[in-house]
């Protein structure tokens, strides 16, 4: 069931990845956008905004190419006349076609058909730009991770390969994944490490694929099917039982144990309370811009005596079992949607800024920081580079040192796509 919406709110914080970006992530691949103008204005801006437009372009589509039904040739010429313009042939192309294609029933079957004929050396990937769709089929975030792995044809399997999917940040070497795979002797394999094309279709001899992100399920799923391997998930959360069954299940998955969760509870505790000795009592804004669980990083927060004052999430509610525990434990809580058009006039001024050399509110993520305009803020994107245990030592180490140190709020939220070293 469809479920009703209307106007939604935006929030001006811009370090979430666009379709653009996570695109990117395909080493030496060309993006090519087929959209109407308005469309193409912010798409274009990402990849200016990435130094990257030597790897990206448009074929504008304009009111008289719908009149005239000449959608298919549109893109057969655009991005032909593109690719023989260029001065080195890419490997790969990414076209990303638009709400417009799929409503007038354009056929891009026959129009991929006939590329692939015209570049028999290039791999042709169909990608898409429907925000129009997100609420009737795969969103584009769910899509654009599916398509990364397109072009990746199965190969003589390496059962000693694992591939994590989906995800736009490799984790840290210290990172429980990791960790744990490489003492199953096997090696992890992620997109973000590979830096050309012909080690990304190596990608192909994964043994298994492992995605951790509810987005990347449906990608890992998929591509674990077309190479004729195992796919597992393993739920990125903070809770420790979780976090212990997850990393069971990957052990059991590479031929060895996980028998460290005592000492690794050990470690995340003694890290929380020493970011708890330096935050004391100030108050903490969770969003679900920072981590895909934001009820679940408040949670664990709650629990070992933070004092956890608003969750800003785009999803109140459901079948979280953490926000009910919020809820029931946590007196004074409160929950912001963040996508409801009332954000737009949300009160600020008496949460704003510090007192003295202590901020009155410490924002985990770049929304919550929006919202309370505090400067002192912990910076990451959808969960970064971490996970599991060490994922929480790490992230009360951050949470210490941005309590302790100002950011430029203005200047940080202005930068898109957290992450890009091009993004400056």
């Amino acid at each position: 069931m469809l479920r009703k919406t209307g106007l939604e709110y935006s929030v001006p914080a811009r370090g979430g990845w666009t379709i653009v970006h996570v695109g990117m992530l395909v080493p030496e691949a060309h993006e090519i956008f087929v959209c109407a103008a308005g469309c193409l204005r912010g798409v274009v801006l990402s990849a200016a905004e990435m130094n990257l437009t030597g790897r990206f372009s448009t074929v504008a589509i304009e009111e008289h190419n719908v009149t005239d039904g000449d959608m298919e040739e549109l893109l057969i010429e655009g991005v032909t006349d593109i690719l023989e313009r260029l001065e080195k042939r890419p490997p790969c192309v990414l076209v990303y076609t638009s709400c417009i294609h799929h409503f007038m029933g354009t056929d891009l079957d026959d129009c991929f058909r006939v590329l692939g004929e015209r570049f028999p050396d290039v791999d042709f990937v169909d990608c898409y730009m429907t925000p129009t769709m997100r609420k009737s089929t795969l969103n584009p975030d769910k899509m654009m991770r599916k398509r990364l792995y397109a072009a990746i044809k199965p190969l003589k399997t390496d059962e000693n390969d694992v591939l994590l999917c989906g995800n736009c940040f490799a984790v840290t070497d210290s990172c429980d994944i990791k960790v744990l795979i490489e003492k199953g002797r096997k090696r992890l394999l992620e997109l973000p490490n590979i830096d050309n094309y012909a080690d990304y279709k190596k990608l192909g001899s994964a043994g298994l694929i492992i995605s951790n992100l509810s987005v990347a399920k449906d990608a890992a799923d998929e591509l674990a099917a077309k190479l004729g391997v195992k796919s597992l998930q393993i739920p990125f959360s903070f809770g420790y039982n979780e976090i212990k069954d997850n990393l069971v299940k990957l052990a059991g998955a590479v031929g060895t144990e996980y028998d460290t969760f005592e000492a690794d509870c050990r470690k995340a505790d003694e890290a929380l309370r020493a970011a708890k000795d330096v935050i004391g009592d100030c108050r903490i804004a969770v969003d679900g811009m920072i981590t895909t669980r934001p009820y679940s990083l408040a949670r664990l927060l709650a629990e070992h005596g933070f004092n956890i004052d608003i969750v800003f999430s785009d999803s109140v509610g459901g079948e979280d079992t953490d926000y009910e525990w919020l809820k029931k434990n946590v007196p004074g809580i409160s929950f912001e949607k963040c996508v409801s058009p009332d954000m737009r006039a949300y009160k600020k001024s008496d949460i704003a800024e510090s007192f003295g050399n202590k901020p009155k509110i410490l924002a985990l993520g770049q929304k919550a920081a929006y919202f309370t305009q505090s400067s002192y803020f912990v910076d990451m994107v959808e969960n970064g580079p971490l996970y599991g245990f060490d994922g929480i030592v790490r992230l009360s180490e951050m949470m210490t040192e941005s309590f302790l140190n100002a950011k430029d709020l203005r200047k940080t939220l202005d930068i898109k796509g957290w992450g890009c070293e091009s993004c400056i």
